[in-house]
């Protein structure tokens, strides 16, 4: 991989949207070019910077109505052809901005309880990012992470290993979300790292699946417990993690 190649991928990386495929030469190629290695650290300064300075609003709710108003009623089934491929070039850009911000108003801005607890995770996770402080106990043995973590809870969160799978547990610490004390599992995928926050699923939310600020975050229940999953990781990869925590028992 050639300088310039590496260049043109890094801000993908930073932001998490780059394949598996290219993440993996890209990180050889930044493990044995330290001038690389430090622009791509300088361009996550940058990125946490602007996560932890710039201010961020909700969208109006008044936005998704206005937005399905304008949308226009579906074509008539005797279309053959998808609307996009009989629209010019701005036609299709116009059109791909619609659908992105009815996507956004009607589904990941929607206040309530999903929402405070996206940002939250959020929060929580570029504090302790930022802070370096992404561990309270730092141990790969279930056997030594789960006693610590039900010693300071009212509850006992499963904790699992999935080194095997590639996914590496480096530890856990202790964590407010949702107005609930939440223990986090802290997991790592080559140089990625995952927050798995984990808590009693009283009124669990939706499952979800989104983008916010540059990280992936997911969320499910599972035997009684809620997860949330936050990391710069690329989105398929943190589905893997995803099935594989809701195959393992509570």
């Amino acid at each position: 991989m050639t300088n310039e190649e590496a260049s043109a991928m890094m801000h993908a990386y930073v932001d998490g949207e780059l394949e598996p495929s290219k993440c993996v030469e890209l990180e050889a190629h930044l493990a044995a070019n330290p001038a690389a290695r430090a622009a791509c650290e300088r361009l996550r300064g940058m990125a946490a910077a602007i996560r932890e300075e710039a201010d961020y609003h909700l969208a109006p709710a008044s936005l998704a109505a206005g937005v399905l108003g304008a949308v226009p009623d579906a074509p008539a089934r005797t279309m053959k052809a998808p609307i996009w491929r009989l629209l010019p070039g701005t036609g299709v850009a116009m059109a791909a901005a619609a659908f992105l911000t009815w996507t956004i108003a009607t589904g990941y801005l929607k206040p309530g309880e999903s929402e405070r607890i996206t940002q939250d995770v959020l929060g929580s996770h570029v504090r302790a990012t930022l802070g370096q402080h992404l561990i309270d106990v730092a141990s790969s043995d279930q056997h030594t992470v789960k006693p610590w973590l039900s010693a300071r809870l009212s509850y006992s969160p499963p904790v699992i290993d999935l080194s095997a799978q590639g996914f590496e547990l480096l530890g856990a610490r202790l964590d407010y979300v949702g107005g609930q004390p939440a223990a986090v599992l802290v997991y790592q995928r080559r140089r990625h790292v995952i927050d798995a926050y984990v808590r009693p699923a009283r009124n669990p939310a939706a499952a979800l699946a989104l983008t916010r600020d540059g990280f992936n975050i997911q969320s499910f229940a599972h035997d009684g417990m809620e997860f949330w999953l936050i990391s710069d990781l690329n989105r398929n990869e943190l589905d893997d993690l995803v099935r594989l925590l809701e195959q393992h028992p509570s």
